[in-house]
């Protein structure tokens, strides 16, 4: 288990604003960063950074957090595994208190697994450089490839020896449990047939070269392996299948090493196999990814698209699928981003050109040679229709569909007239045939039901969403301590008093308090109690951080509270922010700050909530007569009097008029 002085050393050195910008672009927008929302595919920002309180909201989602929880959320890990990732990051030791056997038990199977991987990925790489075979076979592959020993390393490359258990028995001699060795598909166990005989395991990637695949944040999900042997009947690359870490159309190679560059460039080149990512890596061009072979996802290209809007597709000089590749094409323009694509000389590829050139030309290449998707297309497809008018007309229909991809109206209508000039013809006949498309995909949508012999129901308009009145209050109640707790106000508090005549009145007494003061002795004068569970929790712990340190900061609070509480604390110190996404001041509407009036806020709303709870209170005691069976309910009745003579009185405070 991770000391509890770490974890504050973390919380203290961790900036929220640097380790969510390794997984989303971010820029700024006042005091706040704001960015494409993570975990939802949207094209407008509505995901927030705030670094002043070191938390983060996505309005798209409802997510939000410290920067832990970020990493939990986006990454899928635990609380402990966040803690060691932002650990590495910030070069933090960690120190460690005894674990218990139930502790231990508890670890989660992914954890397990992902350990699994880990240990897969040093054992190959130490292969690779400590052994006799790994240093003569492997090592020299890798440097016949062109590949520094710096890159290398720098890629966690490695060798499994041509041995059929070597890893397998080196893994259980260490403690890891067959089990997962298996479910990672580093180990394939054969059970005995039905004749009896010993259960047997051999290694996957026996005697092939490794290229460990990450996640986002530098976890090693699986790997791909390449045979060194002649042997045709072996596959020349095999990669990890299918696991509870692994799904290869939600992976892309190199996302871990190519992020950052791809946010600063703004920019993501797009390549097939692992040596044109480590190729032109090592020559200078690092905001590269590859698909491993696999057809383009669109969860892959959402991957690339948290960090950019503009991706170039390198396509080798004689790839024979060249027009079945355009299909990745099309997902890239429905997922709204830019797709530039470039072709290198016949008998090249990325890879190839990159050894062989330098920084400087390879840049000035793709510069010169990256052409927008349409220019590309039409020239394919064109060259391929020859003088065939009506493969052409096939040719535009097809070019056209891409087009009608584009989610962006503005980004269609300049497509469809480059796709005239181009073709030479009418961009009025263009976009009538755009027109149909849309229409037949409207028609397509709405006939869904009734293929299945269903009428198509209109749903019913949903009822007006009720106000939990006294959930509000308290969410509003919360707000004000987190954000103005510590502040010195004036106050007019309302003392009830019976006048000359004998009537209660409240008379107004200047008093000078914190906030979380002034909240505190209100609501104990009134015992009342927060009825939200999470609010109740985190009025409790608010109480006591204000009243208890000299200096309240919310990111110390966050480290203490449990992750169901931060994310509600986020949510609540966010909700403001969302208003920056929409840049009011550029319409000329400049909002009030809170702090302007947070003496009337304060008391308003506490004023509010003691009134909700005296009308709950004249409610139940008017259930209570009506429930009573012929009792004497004049002590009831005097009781409900008293209370509506309070809420006129806290009411006309108030300046609402009671029917």
């Amino acid at each position: 288990m991770i000391s509890r002085s770490t974890i504050d050393k973390v919380f203290e050195t961790a900036r929220v604003e640097e380790v969510i910008g390794d997984f989303v672009q971010l820029k700024k927008s006042g005091s706040n960063f704001k960015g494409l929302s993570p975990f939802t595919d949207e094209r407008t920002p509505s995901f927030m950074v705030s670094p002043v309180k070191q938390i983060w909201k996505d309005f798209s989602s409802g997510k939000g957090g410290n920067v832990v929880a970020f990493l939990m959320e986006h990454e899928h890990i635990t609380y402990p595994e966040a803690i060691r990732y932002l650990a590495k990051k910030y070069q933090i030791e960690i120190e460690e208190t005894q674990q218990t056997s139930e502790e231990k038990e508890k670890a989660s199977e992914r954890e397990s697994l992902l350990l699994v991987t880990e240990f897969a990925s040093q054992f190959y790489s130490d292969c690779l450089w400590n052994t006799e075979k790994g240093k003569a076979i492997g090592l020299t592959y890798f440097k016949e490839r062109g590949f520094s020993e710096a890159t290398i390393r720098h890629f966690g490359l490695g060798y499994n020896p041509d041995q059929w258990d070597a890893f397998t028995r080196a893994a259980l001699e260490k403690g890891y449990q067959l089990d997962f060795l298996e479910k990672t598909g580093l180990t394939i166990v054969k059970k005995p047939d039905r004749d009896g005989g010993e259960e047997k395991h051999f290694d996957r990637f026996k005697g092939r070269v490794l290229f460990p695949i990450h996640s986002m944040s530098g976890r090693v999900l699986g790997f791909g392996g390449r045979t060194l042997s002649n042997d045709k009947k072996q596959a020349k690359y095999l990669n990890s299948p299918e696991s509870d870490i692994y799904h290869k159309s939600k992976v892309l190679y190199g996302i871990y090493y190519a992020k950052q560059a791809i946010a600063r460039e703004d920019a993501c080149y797009l390549v097939e196999g692992y040596t044109d990512v480590i190729q032109l890596h090592q020559s200078g061009i690092e905001n590269v990814v590859a698909s491993s072979g696999t057809a383009l996802t669109p969860d892959q290209i959402r991957l690339v698209r948290r960090l950019t809007q503009n991706i170039v597709v390198l396509f080798d000089g004689d790839a024979a699928g060249l027009r079945a590749s355009l299909r990745g094409i099309d997902l890239i323009l429905e997922e709204g981003m830019n797709v530039r694509v470039c072709t290198f000389p016949p008998g090249e590829d990325p890879d190839s050109f990159a050894r062989k050139n330098s920084r400087e030309a390879i840049e000035a290449y793709l510069k010169e040679n990256a052409r927008d998707f349409i220019q590309f297309k039409t020239a394919l497809l064109t060259e391929e229709a020859a003088s065939d008018p009506i493969r052409k007309a096939e040719t535009i229909r097809d070019i056209v569909s891409s087009i009608a991809r584009i989610p962006d109206r503005i980004k269609r209508e300049v497509y469809i007239q480059e796709c005239a000039s181009l073709m030479g013809i009418s961009e009025g006949v263009l976009f009538s045939t755009l027109a149909q498309m849309g229409r037949k995909q409207a028609r397509d949508a709405s006939e869904k039901p009734r293929s299945s012999g269903q009428m198509a129901v209109v749903p019913p308009a949903p009822e007006e969403a009720r106000v939990d009145m006294q959930y509000e209050l308290e969410r509003k109640i919360i707000e004000m301590l987190l954000i103005y707790g510590k502040e010195i106000q004036e106050f007019e508090d309302l003392v009830l008093k019976e006048n000359e005549e004998g009537k209660l009145v409240l008379e107004p007494e200047r008093v000078q308090a914190r906030v979380f003061e002034k909240v505190f002795l209100d609501l104990q004068e009134d015992e009342i109690e927060l009825t939200n569970g999470h609010f109740r929790r985190i009025y409790n712990a608010l109480i006591e951080k204000l009243s208890g340190e000299a200096e309240f900061r919310v990111q110390d609070l966050l480290g203490e509270l449990d992750q169901d509480l931060v994310e509600e604390v986020s949510a609540i110190l966010m909700d403001e922010e969302k208003y920056q996404l929409h840049n009011w001041e550029r319409r000329d509407i400049f909002p009030k700050a809170k702090q302007h009036s947070l003496a009337q806020l304060v008391s308003e709303t506490i004023l509010s909530l003691r009134c909700f709870l005296i009308k709950k209170r004249i409610l139940a005691l008017q259930r209570e007569t009506e429930s009573s069976v012929a009792g004497d309910n004049r002590e009831t009745l005097e009781e409900i009097v008293n209370y509506l003579q309070l809420n006129k009185l806290l009411n006309t405070k108030l300046n609402r008029v009671l029917s």
